[in-house]
């Protein structure tokens, strides 16, 4: 007989992914570009070369755990002010889990420079070492969530019918057969109520940041169907309107907006695309802008975070969103 999901999923399963990791990394930095702050510079992920080490996904008492420490090695490209080309080498010794998920260390970036140096060349060099890591440091935030999305399915067992391994037929809504009358005193079994929407114990959090631009200029980053794949790297689709949906990410959070006040506050739904998430559960996102004289303040509050994900969103918030904005040189650093 088979267990149960309260206790299949309690005990410990792991799968190996890291021929698929491999290849999403091989797939998604190369999508990665910058542009400088002199005309016609920009510096791009042109080739991942390699991948080493182990990628692994792993169920423990009812939660999944990404597991993974690897060496990566790029190629990058560049262009100069006066269009000549730019080539280097990038290596990370450690892209890992305690890196992007536990922040218990820091990334390691060893560059090199293999196009003959000038001043133009150099200039471009500075921008591949100064850029790109918050670029590539916004794509690796996202690979954890990647991982648990494309095969927390195969390691965890659900009670939800519409998280089952078996699809629903396409022909669902089909004509059902009339049932044989019968002759038997026996009642009909009573039609099973509808189950009510579990209610999720819930707390919130906050995330906040100063961004090198208008108030009115984020406020169109974060709600232009065309302008939010420029720190997403990803489809959206978004009106911009109150009572539309909006999907980000690639569907990865969905939601509804509920009031927009432009250069000042965003209100809507929030809900992410995951097995962690609670099936059919909302929190709600009020992000508002408040413009200074060089920058601009923007604070993530996010009300109905179920219990015991705080940290992981509040994790997800700085990779998606404050990592994404920085990848297209918004960060307040010098």
């Amino acid at each position: 007989m088979a267990l149960p999901p309260s206790t299949a999923n309690w005990h410990w399963k792991n799968k190996n992914v890291t021929r698929w990791g491999t290849e999403w990394f091989e797939r998604e930095l190369p999508t990665i570009t910058i542009t400088g702050d002199t005309e016609g510079e920009s510096v791009s992920i042109s080739q991942v070369t390699e991948v080493d080490g182990d990628i692994e996904l792993g169920q423990r008492k009812s939660k999944l755990i990404t597991i993974f420490d690897c060496k990566v090695v790029l190629k990058w490209k560049g262009t100069t002010s006066d269009g000549t080309e730019v080539k280097g080498t990038l290596t990370i010794p450690e892209v890992s889990h305690e890196i992007i998920c536990d922040q218990l260390s820091e990334f390691v970036y060893n560059w090199r420079l293999t196009t003959e140096s000038s001043p133009a060349v150099d200039s471009v060099f500075t921008l591949a070492r100064t850029r790109l890591p918050a670029a590539l440091e916004a794509k690796f935030a996202t690979f954890p969530a990647a991982i648990v999305d494309t095969h927390g399915k195969d390691l965890t067992v659900s009670a939800d019918p519409s998280r089952s391994g078996t699809p629903v037929s396409a022909n669902v809504n089909a004509t059902k057969p009339t049932p044989v009358a019968s002759s038997s005193s026996t009642p009909a079994p009573a039609a099973p109520k509808a189950q009510e929407k579990a209610k999720v114990n819930s707390t919130s959090i906050v995330v906040e940041a100063d961004f090198r631009a208008s108030s009115d200029d984020l406020f169109g980053l974060l709600t232009d169907e065309k302008r939010i794949p420029m720190w997403t790297r990803a489809a959206a689709q978004s009106q911009g309107k109150a009572g539309t949906e909006y999907s980000l990410f690639g569907g990865g959070v969905k939601g509804k907006y509920i009031s927009l006040t432009p250069q000042k506050e965003i209100v809507q739904t929030w809900a992410l695309h995951s097995p962690t998430w609670p099936s059919g559960h909302e929190a709600t996102l009020t992000t508002t802008l408040e413009q200074g004289s060089e920058s601009t303040k923007v604070v993530f509050s996010l009300a109905g975070v179920p219990l015991g994900m705080e940290d992981e969103i509040k994790r997800n918030i700085e990779g998606y969103y404050i990592h994404g904005f920085k990848s297209i040189g918004l960060g307040t650093e010098l």
